[in-house]
Formats: structure tokens, sequence, C-alpha cells
């Protein structure tokens, strides 16, 4: 069975590869991998591929813990120790996109898209201001990390 036959991945695994033949493919996601694909790969279906692996490994997840703070993204509420902590419903929308693509860089374009709509006119710099928001309002200075150049990750 090899080395990885018994593993259990505890975060979506895509397994990305040149060997294309049935029988590597079937044995990958035997293994435990959500996907397989195989070299040559658009990185759109890529992008597209990872999107539909988190939609389908969330859908039981409705908390989300670091540390000593909680987000209940059913009832959109998040609190530290206990207490509530009041997050205007933007800075939660975009505190649900990190969650849901946690430990992924995420350019503040792809935030604008994600957290504000596709319709969103305005700068991509109030990222940034909310981004700080969070980070103050959470606590979370070492969790969501600037990727240089590009945007933001939550990490953990």
């Amino acid at each position: 069975m090899g080395l990885l036959g018994e593993l259990h991945f505890p975060t979506p695994v895509i397994f990305l590869t040149a060997k294309a033949n049935i029988s590597d493919r079937v044995h990958g996601l035997n293994l435990g991998a959500d996907d397989y694909v195989v070299k040559p790969f658009d990185t759109l279906e890529l992008i597209a591929r990872v999107e539909a692996v988190l939609r389908r490994t969330m859908k039981g997840t409705h908390t989300f813990t670091i540390d000593n703070t909680t987000v209940n993204l059913n009832s959109r509420k998040v609190t530290i120790g206990g207490k509530v902590v009041d997050l205007t419903p933007q800075e939660f929308d975009l505190l649900e996109v990190l969650i849901r693509n946690r430990n992924i860089a995420l350019s503040r374009e792809r935030l604008l898209e994600l957290a504000w709509g596709y319709d969103y006119l305005g700068d991509s710099r109030t990222v940034d201001t909310h981004i700080q928001k969070l980070r103050k309002k959470l606590g979370w200075e070492n969790h969501i990390t600037t990727v240089y150049k590009l945007g933001y990750r939550l990490e953990g």
C-alpha cells in the first residue's frame, strides 16, 4: 500500500502529479485525496478544483476557533474568552472569507470579490483597513498575516 496507505488527512488534499494512468488516479483517491490533478493543468481549473474541495469539506463546519476566540458562522457571533466581540457586517463577511480560505494567500482583489461582491467599485485598500480592524478586535496580529505584494492569509 505504501507510505501514505493508512494516513487520514486533517485538511483537504489535492494531488498534483504527472502520473496520469487510471491506476495511479484511483490509488491516490483511495489514499484519501479529495481530488487528483494531472500535469499539465490550467491554473483556472486548479483554482476551481480547490474552491470545490473547500466547499465540500467545509459544509459541516459552523464554528472556528483560534486560541480563545470562537467564530460561529451560523449565528455570525464572535467571542473571545466567552465575551462577545462586536463586528460590523462587512468585518464579519471578510472574517468568514478568511476562515473558509484559511492557510491560503488571497489577493486584495480576490478578497473584495468574495467579501464585498463582484460589483464593488471602491478602492482595494479598504481591505487593508478592515484587516487592521479585525486584527485589533480579535487580537489576531499573528494569525492574519500580510503576504508581501499580494494580500492576506489567515493562519490557523
